[in-house]
């Protein structure tokens, strides 16, 4: 009798997503290829390197920019460096004239960022957003699309401090020190609010005391009480939120008292 082997079918499933992952992972270092680069009447792809000789302030830290692998295949089938032009448009006419009416700018509208973030450009229509779709603030009032990971302050996504940094430019109150720190801020704003947009008032990630029970859910043991730091909070938490039921209202940080009051 013929011996067949066959795989169990967790082993399948297991290279699948192995297979899955490196395809992930081949996406984040490898060079991405742009399907349609913004249009200028009348302008040629040139190069990034004509770019070079009147912008060396911004191409010189651009090379390990995540915005610098992009890529578009020329007439040729090869790839042509145009890491500029994927977001400023074609740049022949703006190396003969030099005038900022032939080049494109991101910082005047977001749409040349939102053609390769359509994801961004769905959280920017949710009811609770930054005005960007306004063109009352940019993108680039909080990305730095010349350098890293695209954060201002030269940080780095993983980097907490430098994503605080960009948000206190704005919202310095929130941000400020604190003689007793909300332990939320050490780990970043956005880990209570969705910057580009949400469903629910000042773009929190979740709603009311779902919000807070992200980081400070304890498990009960009683049918009556909900216990939190050794009080029980079963009476307040039915009055609202944690922030505004009457007991924790200084929710990024206090001067006078360590439960995060005023």
């Amino acid at each position: 009798m013929a011996f067949r082997f066959r795989p169990p079918s967790n082993a399948l499933l297991f290279g699948l997503v192995a297979g899955w992952s490196a395809l992930l992972v081949s996406c984040v270092v490898t060079q991405r290829s742009i399907l349609m680069p913004p249009q200028i009447a009348g302008a040629t792809i040139v190069g990034s390197d004509s770019c070079v000789k009147c912008h060396a302030n911004i191409t010189s830290g651009f090379h390990d920019a995540t915005h610098a692998r992009l890529e578009l295949k020329g007439d040729d089938g090869k790839p042509k460096n145009v890491s500029c032009e994927s977001c400023h448009g074609g740049g022949s006419l703006h190396v003969r004239a030099g005038t900022r009416e032939t080049i494109l700018n991101p910082k005047v509208s977001p749409d040349t960022c939102l053609q390769c973030h359509p994801n961004t450009r769905a959280e920017f229509n949710l009811p609770h957003t930054h005005p960007v779709l306004s063109g009352k603030i940019a993108c680039t009032h909080c990305h730095d699309p010349h350098q890293g990971e695209s954060l201002k302050d030269g940080g780095a996504r993983a980097l907490v401090a430098q994503t605080n940094a960009t948000c206190a430019k704005c919202h310095p109150a929130q941000s400020g020190h604190h003689t007793f720190q909300h332990e939320a801020m050490r780990e970043g704003c956005v880990s209570c609010h969705s910057p580009h947009g949400s469903v629910n008032d000042k773009m929190l990630k979740a709603r009311g005391n779902a919000l807070c029970y992200q980081c400070h859910f304890q498990n009960q043991t009683s049918d009556t009480a909900i216990i939190h730091g050794g009080v029980n909070h079963a009476g307040n938490v039915i009055r609202g939120t944690c922030w505004s039921a009457g007991c924790h209202e200084a929710v990024h940080g206090s001067n006078v008292n360590s439960s995060l009051r005023y």
